[in-house]
């Protein structure tokens, strides 16, 4: 069994944090940050330059989501039927996933899935998710047994965020590096040359577009520098901003060397379905297979009534939440029409709306055991996955 090791500490020892969301916290932070932090230099460079930059000197190794088709032709879909797991962000509530997938395990009829993308919590799931059921444990582990309680443990959250965060905290990609290691890219990289494809998402800040890894093809250049970049993609993927530090990705532009800056893919995107042109014309990537799409949403989709306090933390924080569930519909909705035109199969799994939201810190040890559970159970007896949208009046009216 290819499990890592567990970390030695124990992560429910240190301080909780208080009991205020990470975007709350953005929203607090952000009339601060220009004054809280100092600027660090970084090698100037253009939008023409961007736009022709390359990685480990190669061209291939990411796509953004507004490219053109052409970009995207070059990309071969495995067997006459595939199977398209999209992972959504979440944070803890990513345990939501772990649950489901695990419980999918259980039935014995989890598939083997041709695609996997992941954007933020979802891009640390999606490499385990991608190599099947043998990581199922390593999933489970990363979820419920602490360490993550442990990424963000000052007690005072507002010192957790300029300091730690901003000054570079290192936790995150620790915690990536201890999972993802050589012996992992290797498993990814043998499942390349089969058609099969994982991945991930962050947002590049510099251009504010959405950058798509194909992390087999990283994983296939097997070097050092090929692993330091897969850890520090997925590390990004997963950089809230404010909270944890952005990742500098190492580029070449003009001919010069610079470093990109990539934060939370949720930033741009809460999940990926399909490129930007594909959902613009309606026109399927696949035309002589069976495709069967899975959006796995570690997060709530149907409007909540919430009494909102008069305060500007409270409202900033009430309407960032709102943002995101917005737009999390919005390409739940454009995906569902999308596979009902080009006849693809549509899953799709979220957390319901009465589900309790009594965490007690934001990676609540206790909190994300249950909703493991919670989802272990949906897919353990077939009640995980929807073939159709919500069909609650709030939910069709959000939709919509």
């Amino acid at each position: 069994m290819p499990f890592r090791r567990r970390p030695s500490n124990d992560p429910s020892s240190g301080s909780r944090t208080t009991s205020i969301s990470f975007r709350a916290c953005i929203a607090a932070g952000l009339c601060l940050a220009l004054a809280a932090c100092a600027s660090v230099a970084r090698i100037p460079y253009t939008e023409q330059e961007a736009r022709s930059s390359t990685v480990l000197g190669l061209r291939d190794l990411r796509r953004y989501a507004d490219d053109p088709l052409s970009r995207f032709a070059d990309t071969p879909l495995a067997g006459p039927r595939v199977s398209y797991l999209a992972l959504s962000g979440g944070g803890a509530d990513g345990a939501y996933g772990v649950g489901v997938l695990n419980g999918w395990t259980a039935t014995g009829n989890r598939p083997s899935f041709s695609i996997v993308s992941g954007v933020s919590t979802g891009g640390l799931i999606a490499p385990f998710a991608f190599l099947g059921p043998a990581y199922d444990g390593v999933l489970r582990e990363v979820y419920t047994s602490g360490i993550a309680e442990s990424l963000l443990d000052d007690s005072n959250l507002l010192r957790a965020v300029f300091g730690a965060g901003l000054a570079g905290n290192t936790r995150l990609r620790s915690l990536v590096c201890r999972y993802v290691d050589a012996d992992v890219l290797r498993e990814i990289a043998r499942e390349h040359p089969k058609g099969r494809r994982l991945y991930i998402v962050t947002t590049d800040l510099d251009t504010q577009r959405t950058a798509i890894w194909d992390m087999g093809r990283i994983a296939s250049v097997a070097t050092p520098a090929a692993l330091e970049l897969a850890q520090d993609v997925m590390t990004a993927s997963a950089s809230l901003p404010l909270i944890f530090p952005p990742m500098l990705i190492q580029a070449e532009a003009g001919g010069k060397h610079v470093q990109e800056m990539h934060v939370d893919g949720g930033v741009n995107a809460p999940i990926l379905t399909l490129p930007d042109q594909y959902l613009l014309r309606r026109q399927s990537p696949a035309r002589n297979a069976q495709v069967d799409m899975y959006l796995l949403v570690n997060n709530k989709i149907e409007p909540e009534f919430t009494l909102v306090r008069n305060s500007s933390l409270d409202v900033a924080s009430r309407s960032i939440s709102s943002v995101t569930k917005s737009q999390t519909r919005s390409i739940i909705f454009s995906t569902y029409e999308f596979a009902k035109q080009n006849g693809l199969s549509f899953a799709l799994s979220y957390i319901e709306r009465d589900y309790p939201s009594n965490k007690r810190s934001e990676f609540d040890t206790a909190y994300m055991q249950n909703l493991y559970d919670f989802g272990f159970n949906k897919a353990a007896t077939g009640s995980a996955w929807r073939h159709s949208l919500p069909m609650g009046d709030d939910a069709v009216a959000g939709l919509h």
